[in-house]
């Protein structure tokens, strides 16, 4: 299913390649949005980003949480430790706007929102100040597809059948 989106002017959307570059250049990730709840994407990815797969420092930002896997959760970006590279956004898309400006803000790289989040005036705010800019993109998905956990027929569990005691 494809989804068509109302253009944001003066962006293209990165390629692959631009993707992977993104992900090269990116080392600490503040996740805004992230829930403490198992069952939720945004659980789902950070589990990801902080296994050994993935090789970043990754911060938490939800100011209703006060710790997700043994770490501190943040109230706002300005509330971090250090400026990160990339801010991942696990928010609504009428929210996007406020946090595009306090990722400005703080001086961040990149500007990156999850699966079925598209805002042209975020995209603006990011690219206004041209932070790199990811929309409508799973920020797990993408990063297991450039390091060998996700192939043409889906996620790469490691099994090659499915019978017993193969």
């Amino acid at each position: 299913m494809t989804t068509t989106h109302e253009p944001v002017p003066g962006w293209t959307e990165p390629t692959a390649t631009g993707r992977l570059e993104l992900l090269k250049k990116t080392r600490s990730i503040a996740m805004v949005g992230v829930s403490a709840n198992s069952s939720r994407p945004s659980n789902f990815v950070a589990t990801y980003l902080l296994s050994s797969s993935a090789d970043f420092e990754v911060y938490f930002v939800n100011p209703m949480i006060d710790e997700i896997f043994d770490q501190p959760c943040h109230s706002t970006l300005e509330d971090l430790p250090v400026t990160p590279d990339m801010v991942n956004v696990f928010r609504r898309s009428e929210d996007l706007p406020e946090v595009a400006e306090q990722a400005v803000a703080i001086g961040a790289q990149s500007f990156w929102t999850q699966l079925g989040l598209w805002n042209v005036e975020a995209a603006t705010i990011a690219l206004q100040a041209e932070l790199d800019l990811v929309m409508d993109r799973c920020l797990k998905i993408e990063h297991a597809r450039f390091h060998g956990g996700l192939h043409l027929a889906g996620f790469d569990t490691g099994v090659i059948d499915s019978r017993l005691g193969a």
